[in-house]
């Protein structure tokens, strides 16, 4: 019998959701159409249209000693052209925002390639090489995983986002890299991820409405959305992993 891998515990929505952004066989749905040229400027690595930088020649001029690995893993696009790593960095919202730092990370390891994410302090960050990157980016950005109010693109000075929401429905941010129009509800980036201000704005699109934040959040929120303690399952799941950490660092022989 095939292992049919098990994403995450829980009954809840948000559990469901967790599980359903993580398992790669389950496409994301579509919600808007960033294009290339803007989520290069956004993110700031390159001007649209440039050549791609490189560290290293493409594999194919490399010569290297036979390696049965080499045979076994495909190298992805910016492997084999040699490209430079790069990242992009988003800030969730408590709030009900459709994914979340750990989330990314996982979802991230399940969908793709060749890639280096990590979770910080209320961020996430996803590294590697640029054109593969760039590929990925377009995911992240159009699809449930993102959020024009409760999702940031912000490659610094990220703290203070989930404070609080202004008027609008959006996170704060120290740098104001985005903003909202009032008359048709698109927000638009002003600046890149670290802040540069841009030479042309890049819509992103409208935010969605709270009906949807809520169905579609992976996010526990007692105030706003879902607690975490109405889902047992979760709960203990947790609790087990608490407790086995803690027996094994004291001793290990009772894990």
């Amino acid at each position: 019998m095939a292992y049919k891998p098990q994403y995450g515990p829980g009954q809840s929505v948000p559990a469901a959701n967790r599980r359903k952004q993580m398992d790669p066989s389950r496409k994301l749905a579509k919600l808007r159409d960033v294009s290339d040229k803007d989520l290069v400027l956004v993110m700031g690595h390159r001007a649209p249209g440039s050549a791609y930088p490189s560290c290293h020649p493409p594999l194919s001029e490399q010569q290297e000693p036979a390696c049965p690995i080499r045979k076994i893993v495909t190298p992805t696009d910016g492997a084999k052209a040699g490209d430079r790593v790069r990242y992009i960095q988003f800030a969730d919202s408590m709030y009900n925002a459709p994914c979340q730092p750990y989330q990314r990370s996982y979802l991230e390891a399940y969908r793709f390639r060749g890639i280096d994410p990590g979770t910080l302090s209320g961020r996430q960050i996803v590294e590697c090489r640029e054109r593969d990157l760039e590929k990925y980016a377009k995911e992240l950005v159009g699809t449930e995983l993102f959020d024009a109010n409760l999702t940031g693109i912000r490659g610094c000075t990220v703290h203070g986002h989930s404070l609080r929401l202004d008027e609008n429905g959006m996170m704060f941010d120290m740098l104001q890299r985005c903003v909202i129009d009032k008359k048709s509800g698109v927000v638009k980036y002003v600046k890149d991820q670290v802040g540069v201000p841009l030479d042309a704005e890049v819509k992103i699109g409208k935010a969605m409405d709270n009906k949807w934040l809520k169905a579609n959040t992976t996010m526990f929120h007692s105030v706003s959305g879902v607690g975490f303690r109405d889902d047992p399952e979760y709960v203990e799941y947790i609790q087990r992993i608490h407790t086995l950490r803690v027996k094994y660092g004291f001793m290990p022989k009772e894990a």
